[in-house]
């Protein structure tokens, strides 16, 4: 009774933070969610009618006219996750990244001798001394032609978007180290989004299963290469971690402090994504 459209509740969706909202019949990007507390309306209820009580009146005590209400706005939509991290580590298949991520964090990524372990993005929060956190997203192993989507090449490399800063790692392992840098390096390029001009720290992993004479060569040649200085590690035995962090915290600092508004903590948290009824 004396019921109207206007008092039906919104209906909320919570949708993790980074979502992208595309209308999925024109593509258009409708919002994205970013901000915490953040809410978008992807459709809006309809127009509600009059009810026999609207016609009542001294002349008409029991009105038997009604007019129906309008329909609300009916809308496909698609989601599109694209995690936020400051940190993301890059890499060919079993590079490593996951073995890190998981010496930094609480993460527990799947590790296993063979390529393409990891199929979807693992996150850590990795500890500042300071005892802050900072969110580390470990990004499955592109391949050449990940640009083009070869090897779930998009669903990868989208994630990096959004992160501030790369960890690039490199199998010193590999058949060919310095052709897999280059690899990565010519991905990024391909895909676009200022990927390639990212600030990005590089670090040859695995060095415990080097010789020193090996490794010293590895070493020069990939700087030369890279033209950066060049960071050796093993994640599996925590080598050399300490100053490779201390590196990721300087750099950060640094660049929150060239662009304080860009400069934001990437915690998990949700968002609403909103849709009023009627």
């Amino acid at each position: 009774m004396n019921r109207t459209g206007a008092m039906g509740a919104d209906r909320l969706i919570e949708v993790p933070c980074g979502t992208m909202i595309y209308d999925a019949d024109t593509d258009e990007l409708l919002g994205d969610l970013v901000e915490i507390g953040q809410t978008l309306c992807v459709a809006k209820g309809g127009k509600g009618g009059l009810g026999n009580r609207h016609f009542l009146s001294n002349r008409n005590r029991a009105p038997e006219h009604s007019l129906p209400g309008l329909p609300g706005e009916e809308r496909r939509i698609r989601l599109e996750l694209k995690l936020l991290a400051e940190v993301g580590i890059i890499g060919l298949p079993n590079a490593g990244k996951s073995t890190l991520i998981a010496a930094l964090s609480a993460a527990r990524p799947k590790i296993a001798d063979y390529p393409f372990t990891t199929l979807v993005p693992n996150l850590g929060v990795v500890r500042k001394p300071t005892g802050d956190g900072t969110v580390f997203a470990d990004i499955p192993g592109l391949i050449e032609g990940a640009h083009a989507g070869l090897g779930l090449g998009h669903e990868f490399l989208r994630h990096i978007e959004r992160t501030r800063l790369l960890l690039h790692l490199v199998d010193g392992t590999a058949t060919d180290p310095i052709a897999d840098y280059h690899t990565i390096q010519q991905e990024l390029e391909a895909y676009g989004h200022e990927l390639a001009e990212r600030p990005q720290l590089l670090a040859i992993n695995k060095v415990d299963s080097l010789l020193e004479a090996d490794l010293a060569d590895l070493t020069a040649a990939l700087t030369a290469a890279a033209q950066k200085p060049v960071f050796t590690i093993s994640a599996v035995t925590r080598q050399n971690l300490d100053g490779l962090m201390q590196q990721v915290w300087d750099t950060l600092d640094e660049m929150k402090a060239a662009d304080p508004e860009r400069a934001q903590e990437s915690e998990p948290r949700h968002l609403s994504l909103m849709a009023p009824e009627a």
